[in-house]
């Protein structure tokens, strides 16, 4: 019978030959997850919201509200027209869709239209603070995005109210025209940022080390 580490020590004393028993090497916690390894998992979220941004671009803008004019009598829709629009455009878009065609629409907006400015802007805030290091400038660059993002929930608000308006309200038809032309030079804007920072970023990385 084998006899304990113990059982020889009192047998042989204290120079009994005692079994040694190594432990596996302890993984260091600090090195396990490495910036390059960080780098590289950041940038395959922003591909695949890049991808997915340019998806649901595609299904909002150039399906489902290309779709939905033929509900409106062939009017374009609103969140379509970049220079914006006036109240004699939205005075015969409100009459040209019934209930069913503005319930269409705000289930786009809710659905789609939702969806892609939420996407794009999450994407673009971590493109931008994954390429840029100076915090300052972060900060200014993620303003752009973020603020895209709320213009273009605030239009789709403004643009269902004035269609399901009973009383047309220029004040209402401005405020959205303004929000919808607001919402794609923002979104312009966050698209030259975002070239930008991916710049900053691989010059940043080709600059030797201190």
């Amino acid at each position: 019978m084998a006899k304990t580490p113990a059982q020889r020590i009192k047998k042989h004393g204290a120079k009994a030959d005692v079994p040694q028993h190594h432990l596996p090497p302890v993984i260091n916690p600090t090195t396990a997850r490495s910036p390059e390894k960080a780098q590289n998992n950041g940038s395959l979220i922003v591909i695949a919201g890049v991808v997915a941004s340019l998806f649901l671009f595609w299904y909002l803008h150039l399906l489902t509200l290309n779709q939905i004019t033929q509900l409106s009598g062939g009017l374009p829709m609103p969140d379509s027209l970049i220079g914006g629009f006036d109240a004699g455009y939205a005075d015969q878009l409100r009459r040209a869709m019934d209930g069913d065609a503005r319930g269409q629409l705000n289930y786009i907006h809710k659905t789609a239209g939702t969806l892609f400015p939420l996407i794009f802007g999450f994407t673009w805030l971590l493109l931008i603070g994954t390429n840029v290091a100076k915090k300052g400038l972060r900060w200014a660059l993620w303003c752009v995005p973020l603020l895209f993002v709320v213009v273009r929930l605030w239009g789709n608000v403004a643009v269902d109210s004035m269609v399901a308006a009973v009383n047309l309200d220029p004040a209402q038809v401005a405020l959205a025209s303004g929000l919808t032309v607001a919402g794609w030079v923002l979104l312009v804007l966050s698209l030259v940022i975002g070239g930008a920072s991916v710049f900053l970023g691989r010059r940043a990385r080709k600059q030797p080390q201190a």
